[in-house]
């Protein structure tokens, strides 16, 4: 029988404050298994939370009401047009300060073309069009903290 490690991983928590200082992110999470990790500089607290399951007791239509009351959600896109971050980083949207944007919402783009740059860890990654076509949206802000996976940019 394996037994889980109960304790908290400190090391784990030091390193990820260590690369919110280094990236200059507010906001980092790391999940395994059945652990997730958040550490934020928002209120310089670090905690860790485990998921919580529902109470046993809990009935599933109570939750529907809540759900009806929930601002109105994005309009849903197709997942073959939206470019995600393929890591957590500052988005940039221009080589340089002041100089003009890689994209705008309109524009052409070739397959291949850089759309954005995303600073991680120092260092500037120039992220790629996967497809020819036009972009229609633009999903993030210059200058703003993005994490693995988030929408950046819709190409139709």
């Amino acid at each position: 029988m394996v037994e889980k490690k109960s304790g908290i991983d400190q090391a784990l928590i030091r390193d990820l404050a260590n690369i919110l200082n280094e990236t200059d992110l507010t906001e980092i999470e790391v999940e395994q298994d059945d652990l997730r990790i958040r550490v934020s500089r928002a209120g310089t607290q670090q905690y860790v939370q485990a998921p919580i399951a529902a109470p046993a007791y809990a009935a599933p239509a109570a939750a529907a009401p809540a759900a009806a009351s929930a601002p109105a959600a994005a309009p849903a896109r197709n997942p073959a047009n939206v470019v995600s971050a393929p890591m957590v980083g500052t988005v940039y949207m221009a080589p340089a300060p002041g100089a003009r944007a890689f994209i705008e919402v309109g524009a052409t783009v070739k397959e291949g073309q850089t759309l954005i740059i995303i600073e991680a860890m120092k260092t500037m990654n120039q992220i790629p069009s996967p497809k020819s076509g036009k972009v229609t949206e633009i999903l993030v802000d210059d200058g703003h903290p993005v994490e693995y996976g988030q929408a950046l940019v819709v190409i139709e």
